[in-house]
């Protein structure tokens, strides 16, 4: 099991339950690799010199490294942009390997637009201001990189974020979809299903779960989804999938 964490500040958010995860996982005889992308936490470089690409090949260096060192089918577990990244380095890797989803955005693009609104917030600009996101988004295709929150975000980070998709792999295996809700009788959005029908449909064995949680990747402070943590090692350990 690969995990692949997401982008920017959610990463930090999320270290608590990726790390509950992975020990709960261990625990149950799966061997659970966690990097630091190019750039993040304790990994070399800076934030500023990462690329969408560098973080794909990141993935793949890791697939590798598990192969040489534990036995059995890989999983790349990946949650929010780790999900996108998971994908696309799957669609690159040989042999059986699975995907497990936490909360999957429906696109690159989306989480791009989310991260470029906390600059506007931060100069006290409307956060829908059509200019304001227009001048962003320029200053990126000018080969400018952005000062957000902290994290310089360089143009080729944020031009393979923006075009990145959940696009099935052309080699079918399994994919475990687990969204987070903290209202009762929750189901599926309609992007999520969608999507999942487009990988059913090209033959991937597809299961999705909503589980009750907060979505600790966002909060202010640290929180912890147990209701998360028992549905994904159920996920992974069953093989009957509906």
């Amino acid at each position: 099991m690969v995990y692949v964490h997401p982008f920017a500040e959610e990463m930090n958010k999320a270290r608590r339950m990726a790390a509950l995860q992975a020990s709960a996982l261990a625990r149950a005889g799966y061997s659970v690799l966690q990097i630091d992308l190019l750039g993040c936490g304790d990994s070399s470089g800076d934030f500023g010199d990462a690329s969408w690409n560098a973080w794909i090949d990141d993935v793949l260096l890791a697939e590798r490294w598990s192969k040489q060192h534990a036995s059995g089918p890989l999983w790349l577990w990946g949650l929010r942009a780790g999900c996108l990244l998971a994908c696309q380095a799957a669609e690159r890797l040989q042999g059986e390997r699975h995907l497990l989803f936490w909360q999957a955005p429906a696109s690159g693009k989306i989480l791009l637009q989310q991260f470029l609104r906390l600059k506007l917030a931060g100069e006290m600009l409307d956060g829908a201001s059509k200019g304001g996101m227009e001048a962003l988004r320029q200053q990126l295709s000018a080969g400018q990189a952005l000062e957000i929150a902290g994290y310089a975000l360089a143009p080729a980070l944020a031009q393979g974020l923006e075009a990145a998709q959940l696009i099935p792999p052309s080699t079918q295996g399994r994919l475990e979809w687990i969204e987070l809700s903290t209202r009762p009788g929750a189901t599926l959005t309609p992007v999520a299903s969608k999507t999942l029908a487009q990988w059913q449909g090209a033959g991937h064995r597809v299961r999705s779960h909503v589980v009750n949680g907060p979505g600790f990747w966002q909060t202010t402070e640290i929180e912890d989804a147990p209701a998360l943590l028992q549905a994904s090692l159920a996920a992974v350990q069953s093989e009957a999938l509906a």
